[in-house]
């Protein structure tokens, strides 16, 4: 007799299937085989020892602070770890029972529903500088070679392109909003000029209202704000154009943000950050969000890797996620390299953060990031 440890669901799927289980029966046991994991914040005491007792009764579990059964603290945070079959049976028990965790049931529920749903193909967002200081060279274009560039991006597969004007790099200094205008008014004009927006979709990369609400007037559906909708002006901009709005996190300003990016706990200040930007953005009516941690906007090499290994969380949100690391230098602190020798270690980052729940990926090399994409994709569909 043999043991083989079956180290993925992949491989839990493929030897189902080898076994010749039935489809109805695979479907039931990848229920029994998927983990979930589910961080809940500010519980009332009762709530988390009556969740723990309903969790173990069904073999799942809830991970609690010390005290929780003396009721130390009233509020507290608890981690719930269950697989998807156990997680169904968790939500109709929490129907029925007080101290807000009917509410909770809903929440669990909401997440079983998303989960279920099948998953559109990863998008790729293609990146243009029109300005001649961004960090990496090969991404800075003049307008014609930036059309150039643009319709080469949409041969290659991208889906979107990002057309930006102001560098964003660590140490950079901003420039007034009709300097950029200047600089992006002659991409944008000839992109309508084309009706290149008929192919692919166009984003703005601008924290600026002057700069959205031309490009979102000549074609532009998306809004991408490094300052995370800052801006109440912005706000309503992307409101009065319907535009999707890019909620992206950075701590401090490009001239200052690597001074030493310090934070109690990254996940949970991000989320608090999200959660705010996501409400205001809703108040001006603006409910088609992306999510964007804001890889190297404040952040350290730890502080990076964290939040690749952890996307996940951000999934509580129930938004796209968006990953750009295309050639930054977090990968240069790995492995030492210039921005042009990164392409591998791009992809590596890009394909486990997909692998972590991104749904758009911000690139530089569109044609690589194609075939890297949809190879993982085929891996995963078996």
């Amino acid at each position: 007799m043999l043991v083989q440890r079956l180290s993925t669901l992949l491989d839990f799927k493929k030897y189902l299937k080898e076994l010749g289980v039935d489809s109805g029966g695979v479907a039931i046991l990848k229920k029994k085989a998927t983990s979930n994991l589910f961080y809940i914040k500010d519980m009332h005491v009762g709530a988390a020892n009556i969740l723990k007792q309903d969790a173990l009764s069904i073999g799942a579990d809830l991970a609690v602070p010390k005290g929780v059964v003396t009721a130390e603290k009233k509020r507290v945070d608890a981690i719930l770890i269950a697989t998807t079959a156990q997680l169904e049976k968790l939500v109709q028990k929490e129907l029925a029972q007080p101290f807000g965790l009917k509410d909770l049931s809903a929440q669990l529920k909401l997440h079983l529903n998303k989960a279920t749903k099948a998953t559109k193909a990863t998008k790729i967002m293609g990146v243009i500088n029109a300005n001649d200081d961004s960090f990496y060279s090969a991404s800075r274009f003049n307008t014609e070679s930036a059309i150039v560039k643009i319709e080469q991006m949409i041969e290659d597969g991208a889906d979107i392109i990002d057309v930006g004007a102001v560098s964003s790099k660590p140490n950079s200094v901003g420039v007034s909003e009709l300097e950029e205008l200047e600089r992006i008014k002659p991409i944008v004009d000839l992109i309508k000029q084309k009706k290149l927006y008929e192919k692919v979709a166009f984003s703005v990369d601008t924290y600026t209202p002057l700069v959205a609400r031309y490009a979102c007037e000549n074609g532009f559906s998306i809004i991408n704000d490094i300052k995370g909708f800052e801006s109440d002006e912005l706000c309503k901009v992307a409101s009065e154009f319907n535009a999707q709005a890019i909620l992206m996190h950075m701590q401090g300003e490009p001239r200052n943000m690597q001074d030493n990016p310090k934070y109690d706990s990254i996940l949970t200040d991000i989320s608090n950050f999200f959660q705010e930007r996501i409400e205001k953005l809703n108040s001006f009516g603006v409910e088609n969000i992306v999510l964007d941690v804001g890889i190297g906007f404040g952040k350290t090499l730890e502080h990076n890797l964290e939040l690749i290994a952890n996307l996940e969380h951000f999934k509580m949100f129930h938004k796209e996620l968006l990953v750009g690391a295309s050639r930054k230098s977090m990968i240069a602190k790995i492995v030492p390299s210039k921005s042009e020798e990164r392409l591998s270690g791009t992809l590596a980052i890009h394909l486990k953060a997909i692998d972590n729940g991104a749904s758009i990926i911000r690139v530089h090399d569109v044609k690589e990031h194609y075939q890297a994409i949809r190879v993982n994709e085929a891996i995963k569909s078996v």
